[in-house]
């Protein structure tokens, strides 16, 4: 991000220890340190949240998604369901409408004689 050479690096060190004096120096440095390191973590404590937000939002669309092919799957069930009610009452309307017969439902096979 920051392009420092060496030679930057050198004279910022030069002109803090003119400007802040060899005494106060090393607390400065040591004050500098924590606050850099505080703002990484807020950096990161805001990047992991967002993240998790990201997340979040993803399982979010991936319930919807989901919870709508369950509910298409139901319907085709209970729409196969009625089709099946349909002609189950179809078939009784037919078998109630036939006459009734001396014979069973089932008619049984002629028997064949046995071959030697």
């Amino acid at each position: 991000m920051f392009d420092f050479s060496m030679a930057e690096l050198m004279v910022v060190m030069v002109v803090a220890l003119v400007v802040i004096g060899p005494e106060r120096l090393p607390k400065v440095a040591r004050t500098l340190g924590h606050l850099y390191g505080r703002a990484q973590r807020y950096v990161n404590g805001v990047k992991a949240d967002i993240s998790r937000d990201m997340a979040m939002d993803d399982y979010y669309k991936l319930q919807q998604k989901i919870q709508a092919e369950a509910d298409a799957l139901q319907q085709v069930v209970h729409q196969t369901g009625h089709a099946v009610d349909e002609q189950v009452q179809q078939i009784n309307r037919a078998v109630a409408a036939q006459p009734q017969s001396e014979h069973s439902p089932v008619e049984s096979a002629p028997v064949l004689p046995k071959s030697s």
